[in-house]
């Protein structure tokens, strides 16, 4: 990739996705597009990779495992009282001098795999939605999966602004969001029965391993305090919730996971903010590869960031085919649009 597309990649990373939630990020965003010492440095990551969040994930997690630098003063998930985020530039450069070739190590070899609990948010009404459809327990397959924590949807309380609360009564992880718009999103008032759960990557993350459970913490906005206390509730929680991994591609190890899938439940493929990693050959072959099953099972494909920024649902039941717009949602949930006719 040209620094060029590089550049432009972080303006907009810094436009559309930090502005109103992370101004350290913003500002050095802004920086690093007119660096090209910089865009060289972020050109080192692997091929398929969000170039700004692993290049912040990876700064960001060098500084979590201690190395000692100024640009630590900037972080609030480090200090207390972070400094002017205005003024990090020079010292987030100096730092990725300093250390380029830790840096340039965990571009070429980690993945962002954010365990966005929050976005849970919208997952709940959606399986409301599928579990209304079908009257039938759900058996989760999700494609990136990372460490899981999405897996969980039907383990969190939610709250969404409208003086009762929903999913487990008796959670500890408290999840909230805004909705926006006029319609009213599929909301029962208790979570639906799931019988399985499965989650796929390329590289699952592992909660038990220290360098693992720092890399997902990394990927953590430094403002983001919220994130993290949900993160860390979220993970105590799954470590009570039964979940199958596989490690591997997961478009290709899809068919033979779905044949050991209970023939009493429906099978709810599902992934968020990950299919932007997919190249468009692979993300046309998940599409066939549902399709086919849905020839002898009822399946549910959700999804986002496939074609567009929209939460798709692909449905496949009795062999028919239904294709059905959700909604959309902010980047970390923190809003969601309900647009789906509830008839």
């Amino acid at each position: 990739m040209s620094l060029e597309m590089i550049s432009e990649r972080f303006r907009r990373f810094a436009i559309h996705e930090c502005r109103g939630s992370s101004e350290l990020y913003e500002q050095l965003s802004l920086n690093i597009a007119e660096d090209e010492e910089m865009l060289r440095l972020a050109s080192a990551a692997r091929s398929g990779q969000p170039i700004p969040n692993l290049l912040f994930g990876a700064v960001h997690y060098l500084l979590l495992k201690g190395y000692m630098h100024e640009l630590r003063d900037f972080y609030g998930s480090i200090v207390d009282r972070p400094r002017n985020p205005q003024h990090a530039f020079p010292y987030f450069r100096d730092f990725c001098i300093h250390y380029q070739e830790d840096i340039t190590a965990i571009l070429a070899s980690k993945l962002v795999q954010t365990n966005e609990v929050r976005r849970c948010a919208y997952l709940y009404p959606s399986f409301c939605f599928i579990y209304d459809m079908v009257k039938k327990p759900l058996s989760l397959i999700e494609i990136g999966t990372s460490a899981g924590l999405q897996l969980a949807w039907d383990k969190y309380r939610y709250d969404y602004g409208l003086h009762e609360t929903y999913g487990n009564p008796h959670s500890n992880v408290l999840i909230t969001s805004e909705i926006r718009g006029e319609r009213f999103p599929f909301l029962l008032p208790k979570s639906p029965p799931v019988a399985e759960r499965v989650g796929v990557d390329l590289h699952v993350n592992d909660l038990e391993n220290e360098e693992d459970r720092l890399w997902m913490q990394a990927l953590i906005w430094p403002e983001h305090k919220e994130r993290r206390e949900l993160f860390q509730k979220a993970a105590r929680c799954l470590q009570q919730t039964p979940v199958r991994f596989v490690e591997g591609d997961g478009i290709a190890l899809l068919p033979n996971i779905a044949a050991t899938i209970p023939e009493d439940t429906a099978i709810c493929v599902f992934h968020t903010h990950v299919a932007n990693q997919i190249p468009d050959d692979a993300k046309h072959m998940l599409l066939e590869r549902i399709k086919e099953i849905g020839q002898t099972r009822n399946i549910f494909h959700l999804y986002n960031n496939m074609w567009d920024m929209k939460l798709h649902l692909d449905c496949f039941v009795d062999g028919k085919e239904y294709n059905k717009i959700i909604g959309e949602a902010d980047g970390h949930a923190r809003w969601f649009r309900w647009e789906l006719d509830r008839s």
